[in-house]
Order: C-alpha cells, then sequence, then structure tokens
C-alpha cells in the first residue's frame, strides 16, 4: 500500500473509466467499463489502499470526459512511474510525443530511444503501460501498418484511434 493514493470513477460517452495518482502524479487510467463498480475494481486491485477523492481529480476527468467526445485535448500531467522499469519509463515518456491524430510504429519508438533492435521489447513495454490515453500507446502500429496489440482489447484500440480522426488512422481501423 503507497500513502495518498486516491482516485476518481467517473461516466464518459464510452463507458466507466476511472484514474489513481499520488503526490508525485498519476498512476492509472482505467479504459471504457460497462459499469462504475468494474471500473472501481480495476484500480483498486492495481493501487491497493486508494482512497476515493474526485476532487482531486476534476479537471483530469473533465479532459479525460472530453477525449471520449471526440474532442482535441492535452495530458500534460504529472505522471508517478515509480512501478515502472527504466526502460518502460523510456518507452512510454517517448510515446507520450506522438502527435494526436499520428502513429508510429513500434520500431520507430525503439529508434526514438536509441535501442533500434528493440522493437518487440518496446511492445512490451506499452503493453504494460498502465496510462492509456494519456501515454497513447494506441498511437503506436505494426511496421506493416497494422493495429498490432493492446492491453485494452483491438476494439478499444480502433475506438481511441477513431476518437482522434486523422485520415491515416481512419483508414488503418476501418
Amino acid at each position: 500500500m503507497t500513502p495518498g493514493l486516491s482516485f476518481a470513477v467517473f461516466a464518459t460517452a464510452a463507458g466507466w473509466c476511472g484514474v489513481a495518482g499520488s503526490a508525485a502524479g498519476l498512476r492509472l487510467t482505467v479504459l471504457p467499463q460497462p459499469d462504475r463498480r468494474k471500473a472501481e475494481l480495476q484500480i483498486l486491485a492495481a493501487c491497493p489502499g486508494a482512497v476515493p477523492a474526485p476532487e482531486r481529480f476534476t479537471d483530469f476527468v473533465r479532459r479525460f470526459q472530453a477525449f471520449f467526445d471526440g474532442q482535441a485535448v492535452d495530458f500534460p500531467d504529472a505522471l508517478d512511474l515509480s512501478g515502472a522499469t527504466g526502460f518502460q519509463r523510456e518507452v512510454w515518456q517517448a510515446a507520450r510525443l506522438i502527435p494526436r491524430g499520428e502513429t508510429r510504429s513500434y520500431a520507430w519508438l525503439a529508434g526514438r530511444i536509441g535501442r533500434p533492435l528493440a522493437a518487440r521489447a518496446v511492445g512490451q513495454a506499452l503493453g504494460r503501460n498502465p496510462l492509456p490515453v494519456v501515454v497513447p500507446c494506441h498511437r503506436v502500429l505494426a511496421a506493416d501498418g497494422k493495429l498490432g496489440g493492446f492491453s485494452g482489447g483491438l476494439t478499444m484500440k480502433k475506438l481511441l484511434l477513431r476518437l482522434e480522426a486523422a485520415p491515416a488512422i481512419t483508414a488503418a481501423v476501418g
């Protein structure tokens, strides 16, 4: 249990989402779930001892809801990546540089962090991303333009890419 962990669960146009964080920054985002309890259980499983504090996340919740309404929003929030390896931190920070409405390949991201032969390891790091949308791992595709994997499932990855509505993305996800 980490002292100072708090969370909020909230509705979006796509379902119930959640966010958790510490004094250092955001630690977890929960992608849309069919009900509030499922979102809350995901938070509590990943952040044992976290306490509800929706007032702490008011601005973040507003922006996350706007994202799921298809609006262009930024997530410059501080992150608490204390549970991550150094390699994961590098990958996630580099993924944050991919602009909305654009995609990159796993190989591109590997090159960006100075490890051009680590595309598979980059994919594994992205698969452990605890902050989807904030760390936009959905913007990373296979070298052949196919979706690749996504911890939230390919249906969710397609939804996130469609929300960003770039022509190349729309063509890639159908």
